[in-house]
Formats: structure tokens, sequence, C-alpha cells
């Protein structure tokens, strides 16, 4: 009898499909919508139903794993729970303001629906809690050591469903548990029980919602801002008021052929600062970006760049509210080792159908790099090395007297490449995959030339500032605190570290709690500090991004273009004033604007080839330009 499925691949993506087809039948069976549509995607965010009443799933791959299947039900319960006993007009109604208490609003409101259908269903419950537990592990969240290293809007649909008890959790549902508890003791216990008993009406756990929100402070901490930012607005429309009422005044004063002095272009309004802003710009040495460090933190961080003026109008450098929570960390340390293995392994059979092309190119590099090394010798000389090709000559006859030989000086200077990745969220999926690839070839090739490489990655440790905003709430929420989040820099493979040793610690960017906000300009700047302390005497940095800065909590308080104003002084800082050549590749996002040799990719699958060519053509100018320092002068 001839098998249903010719190929392996073929009975693979069947499974897949039944398993898709089953998944649409209960999620339409559970929310009791038989004409609800259900798509699924290679990339979703949170809300996995849409304002048109359609189902987004996460595409699951050809070959199920348990992971898979974990994700993918408890996605489509919760989906069809939402659809069940939702009211979007109701939410609506309730909805708070700003970004940190909408944000916790929508996760509770999830989390009331969810708990309905656990309490109806007890496979939905199940399914639920592996999936929460899931999540919370890939965001990191078990080696938390705080309340605020975790996301608020988790922390408070864990306690919800902790509350109505219609899940069990894992171990890392219990952890953030008890960092809620420790952090708030029983403030929230009166409301969340008032909620459990009427989780079936939406309107009263709307306000009940409400009520937790303003005892955490979320929306307190909105309104604040905005109070503030509206107050100061208000005082800039009275000075140009009063300073338009001096014009005319003048005006008058004056003879009708006067002609006016045309205004200094540099004097601007926001030169006219207070006196304690220009205080607070004092104590940083020259350098205010780090106005609110301590003695001590400022002795501990290394040299970087001074970043440039930023051209906002006024005359303001970039300002870091704190690094106290900063991290700078060996991957090693960031996962166990069990896991590090599981993920290299992971990364591996991902890209097995990419080893070769990217091996061919990194072949070619070396190639290209090895004819730039060939050793040449000088022969017949009175002193240096023993010439042993030429001892048969001299049993021959003895009277012939020995020769010696000596190595002439290689042309190929010694070599740096540190290669700098973008960790952020954006880049989960295909992205970070072939960048991890890409750096493991990379550093394998360029060790058998004989040149240093080391890997770097950046991102932050927490979502929407961690425990620096958390400080700056505290101390008073100064305006324009500069950036006000906690960076977590990755040292993947240091540059005297052998490929060997670093290899597994690539796997890391596979998992996806690492993947947060990028601050690009402090990366770049640290990843430069490193460099300009190394001896080689070619060094190279190139850098990997798929978007501009992104990070809310400082953006939030802060001009819109802050960050990205920031990464270009410091480009300019390193361009201009460094023998560091510095180049950027982009993945979809247009790096030339900000870099002066920058290539930009459509598809994520180039990187490899673009990696391996811009280094070739760096390699093949600089053999170029030292055989024509070296070429005679010809008169």
């Amino acid at each position: 009898m001839k098998p249903p499925y010719h190929s392996q691949s073929e009975r693979h993506a069947s499974r897949t499909e039944l398993f898709k087809t089953a998944t649409t039948a209960v999620v339409k069976a559970l929310a009791e919508k038989p004409d609800v549509t259900v798509v699924y995607a290679s990339a979703t965010n949170q809300r996995t139903a849409s304002a048109s009443g359609d189902v987004r799933l996460p595409l699951p791959p050809q070959r199920l794993n348990h992971e898979t299947v974990v994700r993918l039900r408890g996605a489509a319960d919760a989906a069809a729970m939402r659809l069940k006993h939702h009211n979007a007009t109701v939410h609506a109604r309730r909805m708070p303001a700003g970004k940190d208490a909408m944000d916790a609003y929508n996760a509770m409101e999830q989390a009331r629906v969810e708990v309905l259908g656990a309490r109806r269903y007890t496979g939905v419950g199940r399914n639920l809690g592996e999936a929460l537990e899931q999540r919370l592990a890939a965001e990191g969240y078990h080696v938390a050591r705080t309340f605020f290293q975790v996301d608020r809007s988790d922390a408070l649909k864990v306690m919800i469903h902790d509350r109505c008890g219609a899940i069990d959790f894992g171990a890392t549902g219990e952890h953030v548990r008890n960092l809620v508890r420790t952090e708030f003791g029983t403030k929230l216990d009166k409301d969340l029980k008032e909620l459990a008993a009427s989780v079936g009406d939406q309107k009263k756990s709307a306000d009940i919602l409400r009520r937790l929100i303003e005892a955490m402070q979320l929306e307190q901490d909105n309104v604040t801002e905005l109070q503030r930012q509206e107050d100061e607005a208000d005082k800039d429309d009275e000075t140009s008021g009063d300073i338009d009422t001096e014009d005319n005044d003048s005006n008058q004063d004056q003879s009708p052929d006067a002609t006016r002095e045309p205004a200094d272009p540099s004097a601007t309004p926001d030169d006219s600062r207070t006196e304690g802003a220009e205080e607070e710009e004092g104590q940083g040495e020259g350098d205010p970006a780090f106005a609110a460090e301590s003695e001590d933190e400022a002795n501990a961080r290394p040299a970087r760049p001074k970043p440039g003026h930023n051209k906002q109008g006024g005359i303001e450098r970039y300002k870091v509210f704190t690094t106290r929570f900063d991290q700078v960390e060996d991957a090693a340390n960031l996962c166990d080792a069990e896991e590090l293995s599981r993920l290299r392994l992971q990364l591996d059979r991902q890209l097995a159908h990419l080893q070769g092309v990217v091996s061919r190119l990194a072949n070619r590099l070396q190639r290209k790099l090895m004819a730039q090394q060939q050793r040449s010798w000088e022969f017949d000389l009175e002193e240096g090395l023993l010439d042993a090709s030429r001892l048969a000559r001299i049993v021959a006859n003895p009277t012939h007297s020995l020769s010696f030989k000596r190595e002439k000086e290689m042309q190929f200077r010694d070599t740096i490449v540190t290669m700098l990745i973008d960790n952020s969220g954006s880049m989960r999926g295909r992205p970070i995959t072939i960048a991890a690839m890409t750096a493991d070839l990379l550093a394998r090739t360029l060790e058998r030339c004989g040149v240093k490489v080391e890997i770097l990655g950046f991102t932050t440790s927490q979502w929407k500032g961690g425990q620096a905003r958390k400080l700056w709430t505290e101390s008073g929420k100064q305006s324009n605190p500069g950036r006000l989040n906690d960076l977590r820099h990755i040292i993947y493979k240091a540059a005297d570290m052998p490929w060997r040793r670093a290899r597994r610690n690539l796997g890391l960017m596979l998992r996806e709690g690492i993947l947060k906000e990028n601050i690009d300009g402090e990366a770049l700047a640290w990843a430069y500090s490193r460099l300009v302390a190394r001896r080689e005497q070619r060094r190279i940095l190139m850098v990997i991004s798929d978007g501009a800065p992104v990070d809310d909590s400082t953006l939030s308080v802060n001009p819109g273009n802050y960050l990205e104003q920031h990464l270009r002084d410091v480009i300019a800082s390193i361009e201009s004033d460094s023998d560091i050549q510095l180049l950027a590749i982009g993945i979809g996002h247009d790096v030339t604007r900000y870099y002066r040799r920058a290539v930009t990719l459509m598809d994520a699958d180039e990187l490899g080839g673009a990696v391996m060519s811009q280094l070739s053509d760096l390699f093949e100018e600089d053999a170029h330009n030292a055989a024509m320092m070296a070429a005679p002068l010809v008169m």
C-alpha cells in the first residue's frame, strides 16, 4: 500500500495543519462564535483578538514541539475567552490615561476573562497556566530580585490569577507573586478579594481594576507628568506673550523708517535656563551625562567619547539619570549551562541549511586575508636562523660556510574586529538567529587568520524603566531626567577568548527574555571604550541593528528625538576623532542616515554575506593603501 505522505517534511506539515484545524475548531466552540475568523501569523502581539473580532494566533512551525503546542493552546484559549466574556464598550468607558495604566488595565481585563474560562473548563485552566508560566520564564522573571524588575502588567495579572485560584502556578509564577507581596504586602488584598467575587460582572470589575491601578499609583504617575508638561507649556505661552509686548513697546518708540537689528541666531528661548538647570549641568565636570551619578559610580564607569550637543533649540548634553542599575554581564552569567547548551543546539539546527552559503563567503574572506599574510624569507645571510635546506651542500663540500635565513616583516597589520549586535525585542526570530550565526562564523574565520574578534550585545534589563524609573519617581520626578532605564550590555565573546570557549554563549541570543529595548548611543560608546583600550594597530567596529533607538521610559519624559540625536553625536565623535573604522549593517532599517559607511538590507538572510563582503572590502582597502605607501616615490 502506498504511504499517504511521500516525505518526512510532508508528514510534519500535515500534522501541523491538523493541529491548526483542531485549534481553530476549539476557538470557535469555546467562544460560541462559529463564524469567527482565525488567522495564523508569523508575528503577533499579546492581544490575540483584533478590533474586528478576528483572532490572530502564532503560526506554528512545521515540526511541532511541546513549547510550541503550549504557547498556541494558551493563546487560543485566551482569545476564545476574550471573545466570549469581553465587552469592548464597557471596557473603553473606564480606560485610564497613560500608557502604563492602560497596559495594566488591559492585562487585568484579560486575566478576568481567563479566570471565567478556567473556572468552567479544567483543560482551559491547565493550558492557560502552562502558557503563563512559559511566558514569564521567557521574560527572565525567575531571576528577578525585586518587583521593579517585573513588568507591572504581568505582576497584576499573576495576582488576579492567584486570588481567583483558577489556574496552577509554576515556579516562575510563584516567584513573581512573592515579589509583589513583598512590595505591597496586604495593600491590594481587599480589591483583589472583591474582584474575585465579582469577576463575572465586567462593569463592577472595571471599577475595581481602576482602584488597583490607583493603589499602585500607575495612573497618578501619568497624570502628574501630563500636568507638569501642561504647566510648562502655559509658562512658555506667558513668556512669549511678555516678549511680544516688550517688542511692540520698543517698536512704538522707533521711527517708521528705522530698521531693527537682526536677532542673534544663537539666542533661543531654551538658552534662558533656570539656575537649577545650570547647577545640575555643572555637576558633570564638563559631561553632564553623569550628573546623577555618585562619585564611586563615576570612577567605575569606563572611559568613552563625550557626546556632542543636542541641536534641539538649546545647548543641552545627553544625560543619564543614574547608572546604578546598569549591567555589563558575560553571557554565561545570564543563563545556566544546561539551557545555554540547549539554545546553542537549537541555533545549530535552525541554521543548518544556511551554513554552507555563509561558510563559502567566510572561506573567501579567509583566503583573501591569508594572501595578505604570506610569509617571505631572505636567504644566504651571515646571521639569522639556520637554513636547513642548505645543509646537504655543506656535507658534500665542507669548505662551504653555513647559510642563514631571516623572515621578512609582514605588511598585514595586527587587527581586531568588534561586532556590536542589537538585542532589542524587534530582532526576535530570524534576524537575531542569523546575526548569531554570522557572528559565530566570523569569529571562527578570523581566528584562523590571526585576527582578534569581540562579540557584544546591547539591550535593557527591564521594560519601561525598571529600577531607574522607580528611583526617579521617588526622588521627585525632575524634569528632563535624561536616559531613564537599566542598561544591560552583554559580552558574548571577549577579544582574547578562543572561539571554542565562546561558541555556546551565542545561543543566549535565542532566549526571548533577553531581548528588550535598545539604547544604541550608549552601547556604541561602550563598545568604543573597550576597543580604544586594545593595543592592535587596526581596530574595526561593526554595528548590526534593525531600527532606531527606542526606550519608552526615556522618550516619555524627554524630547522625542533624544536617543536618536545622542546616537548621531556618538557616531560623529568616533568617525571624526578616532582611527577606529566604523561600519553598520541595518536589517530593514536605513542606517545610512546615521553612519558614513553603512549597508541596508531588506532581508535578514543577506546578513551573513553583507558582513563578509564589508570586511573583505575593508581589508582589501588596507592592503591597497599599504602597497601605495610602500611604493617608491617617482620623481
